[in-house]
């Protein structure tokens, strides 16, 4: 079985654009759950949201392919953003950046978790008013909007909206001709599809490939379907930066989010070959399923705990080998004590000394962007850095947990990163030090 390394990492945050932005901002302790400013959310019971940074997407494409960007929705510039990071991190030269790429196209995979991509309301709302019902104009008449409202969207509307278009995108801009796929499982969607691209390496189907995830939960429809469900906070509008409390007693929601991180992960002979920089090694992948409830999670966590001991034994590590924990930790109280109670079954009392970096906190729930997730924790190994747990500050009584409130050096040789997903898909994994 082969070795797979990480070689490259790619994100966009709302506390930064690229790698280097989001890991300094991170561990200072910054927080980018602020006010909502890509509109008025004055309707919304919730105004806060952590939102990426104003950018141009232009500025991460070949002048030749900008003209495919009026076809992309905002979950696929920001695979592309932090895909173009990614690749300029580590080094290799694909077809977006030269005439002559360091890379065989046919040997590199891409594997991209997405979640439900909601419409643009502007370009919506135009072909609905053209639908209206003349007796009714609260309602759409079916047959106007066969005949009428549809011709109001361009004829490439739909491609904008489908999940694999964040694969499609990425792999077209780099000429990556690799295994691909793209995988649907809300907030699990990314630690997923790296590990499928995981397993593609060791299995000598390729010999890289890139894989996370990104998605927006903030605009508006994305936003009104996290309020509905009671998922954000309502609470801290005029206190954002202590909206999402995870494995808090004062947890009142999460906050809705956007972003997306992805690795590049490699044959460790082949990144040895070209001299790269390793960052750690992937070393154990864990998925599980619970079926206790669409909207909730099992609160014994029994299945959640099942993934990350999955990859743990495929590692051949024990528990008390874990140095940094990146846990889900929505800052949602029933999820939260759930999630913990998973943890206790595979450190026991043993997660004491596990300290906890539960970024969401800082970024907010950016669901399918998860993979920023996985490359915190990769980043914790190579850098030998904790970064900070903020906003926990009375922990769910009865559960003790190391939640360490600023970042600081330390030996972090293994690293877990675990997440769940809405329907109780459960995905963990684990990264070594090289």
């Amino acid at each position: 079985m082969r070795r797979v390394v990480v070689t490259g990492i790619g994100i966009i945050s709302p506390i930064g654009i690229g790698t280097k932005a989001f890991w300094e901002n991170l561990t200072a302790g910054q927080c980018g759950v602020r006010r909502i400013a890509m509109y008025d959310p004055s309707g919304f019971p919730t105004q806060i949201a952590g939102e990426v940074p104003g950018y141009k997407i232009n500025d991460f494409v070949p002048k030749s392919y900008r003209k495919a960007t009026k076809v992309m929705a905002r979950d696929i510039e920001l695979a592309v953003i932090a895909a173009d990071d990614a690749f300029k991190d580590s080094g290799l030269k694909s077809k977006a950046y030269t005439d002559t790429p360091t890379i065989k196209s046919d040997r590199f995979g891409c594997n991209i978790g997405a979640g439900l991509i909601s419409v643009d309301l502007a370009e919506l709302t135009q072909a609905m008013a053209a639908a209206r019902s003349a007796d009714d104009l609260s309602k759409i008449d079916l047959k106007k909007w066969g005949n009428v409202g549809m011709q109001q969207l361009t004829p490439l509307w739909l491609l904008k909206y489908l999940p694999n278009m964040l694969a499609c995108h990425v792999t077209i801009i780099h000429e990556l001709k690799g295994p691909s796929n793209t995988i649907t499982c809300a907030d699990a969607s990314s630690h997923l599809a790296i590990g499928e691209a995981f397993r593609t390496i060791q299995r000598g189907d390729a010999d890289l490939a890139i894989c996370g995830g990104a998605e927006t939960k903030v605009v508006p429809m994305n936003l009104l379907r996290q309020v509905l469900l009671k998922r954000v906070t309502t609470q801290h509008n005029d206190t954002p930066d202590q909206a999402v409390r995870p494995f808090d007693e004062g947890a009142t929601g999460t906050a809705a989010a956007e972003g997306g991180g992805l690795l590049i992960l490699e044959d460790y002979e082949h990144a040895k070959a070209r001299d790269a920089k390793i960052y750690c090694e992937l070393v154990g992948f864990g998925a599980s399923q619970d079926t206790y409830s669409v909207t909730e999670p099992d609160p014994k966590g029994h299945s959640y705990g099942r993934a990350i001991q999955k990859a743990l034994a495929e590692a051949n590590l024990p528990p008390t080998a874990v140095d940094l924990m990146v846990p889900c930790g929505l800052g949602i109280a029933s999820h939260d004590r759930a999630e913990l109670a998973g943890l206790h079954t595979v450190f026991g009392g043993g997660l004491e000394r596990v300290p906890l970096t539960t970024i969401k906190a800082q970024i907010g729930n950016m669901a399918a962007g998860s993979g920023v997730d996985a490359a915190t924790a990769a980043l914790g190994v190579h850098y030998g850095v904790i970064p900070p747990a903020r906003n926990t500050s009375k922990p769910i009584e009865g559960l003790k947990l190391n939640a360490v409130p600023e970042s600081r050096q330390a030996k972090v040789d293994v690293a877990v990163s675990s997440v769940y997903s809405l329907g109780g898909q459960n995905a963990a994994l684990v990264f070594r030090k090289v």
